[in-house]
């Protein structure tokens, strides 16, 4: 299969994912396979957070616009077009996924099949039924893909290359049982947001997003800020008062209550608006509900610090001061060169 051919089913899968959101679903008749797939998916949605409590439709639709925008001709060529890939026979890639965000493992499933391999894919248990309902929808598309996808529920085996994704702790359990595979180990990362006290309400409220979207589940959230000494957290507050509807989410405010109770009881100094603890901690991960926050001197002596701790930092959220920066309320909007862990994946399969 050329790699126009596989591009071109990815496009439809756009297309298809372009009909659904959360005030306007609206089926266009033009989309290919819409009579097998577009109710379905509907209440596949709807059902999403009975399967997973954080997979609210919000968060679902949010996921779904932001792969529909991803999936176009002009993205895939722009992605694809530094690389050459080779007809050449095909390795089985093996996928581990996370589950804490919705379609969290989709980009690793693009990527394998984009080269001309075959995935074996074991899906998280928080994020069972999206990732296959769309591979079952890409088969309709383009049936000879059928032979190069797997989803596996019991052990993975007959594989040439491995990508999983977990925690720092599950990371060294994959380290070990894959040390003989070529293999992307990806372990626990945060973001960060850096101030200076010149920002808009604008920027500020747009960094709310960076921080709720998800619940701050994903490794793009923002967990931590660093602030120059003596910064006023009022502007902040005020900015963000926009997300305040967080804390009627039930799984939501019962992380708030309880994390805010362990700080209080730990005696430690919090700033709290009611649906948000601010601490000052020198941490990257924050629980749900809370941002850590740092002071910081010299913006320099800053910079020099995220270098030295990049291996723990997905995103850093930042004007023009702070290089490689993401835009205030950007950080769940990764384009598909943008890479988790700066790892490129892509030449990744292409080496194996």
């Amino acid at each position: 299969m050329t790699l126009e051919t596989k591009k071109s089913v990815f496009v439809e899968l756009g297309k298809f994912l372009s009909q659904f959101s959360e005030n306007n679903t609206l089926k266009n008749p033009t989309v290919l396979h819409n009579e097998a797939f577009f109710d379905a998916f509907v209440d596949l949605i709807q059902l999403s957070q009975s399967h997973n409590g954080w997979y609210t439709p919000e968060n679902v639709y949010f996921s779904i616009h932001s792969w529909a925008e991803a999936l176009t001709e002009k993205n895939l060529n722009q992605w694809l077009s530094s690389y050459t890939i080779p007809i050449q026979e095909s390795e089985n890639i093996a996928l581990i996924l996370a589950g804490n965000i919705p379609l969290v493992g989709f980009h690793d499933f693009l990527s394998v099949l984009i080269t001309g391999n075959n995935v074996l894919v074991k899906t998280s248990s928080n994020d069972q039924h999206l990732l296959p309902f769309l591979a079952k929808y890409i088969i309709a598309v383009q049936p000879g893909l059928a032979k190069n996808i797997t989803f596996v529920d019991g052990k993975l085996e007959n594989f040439d290359a491995v990508i999983a994704t977990g925690s720092n702790n599950t990371a060294r359990y994959f380290e070990y049982y894959f040390k003989d595979k070529p293999s992307i180990i990806r372990k626990s990362r945060n973001s960060v947001a850096v101030l200076t006290g010149n920002e808009t309400q604008e920027q500020l409220t747009a960094l709310g997003e960076d921080i709720f979207r998800y619940f701050g589940l994903g490794c793009r959230n923002v967990s931590k800020l660093f602030v120059p000494k003596g910064y006023s957290f009022v502007p902040f507050f005020e900015a963000i008062f926009v997300y305040q509807d967080v804390i009627h989410y039930e799984k939501y405010a019962n992380n708030y209550d309880y994390n805010k109770a362990v700080f209080l009881m730990s005696n430690f100094k919090l700033l709290d608006n009611g649906f948000l603890t601010l601490k000052e901690d020198q941490s990257h991960a924050s629980p749900i509900s809370s941002v850590f926050y740092e002071f910081y001197d010299d913006i320099n002596e800053l910079k020099t610090k995220l270098k030295l701790e990049s291996e723990q930092i997905q995103c850093v959220v930042a004007d023009r001061t702070i290089d490689d920066n993401v835009a205030f309320g950007q950080t769940q909007n990764p384009q598909l060169w943008n890479y988790a862990d700066n790892t490129d994946t892509i030449s990744f399969l292409l080496t194996i």
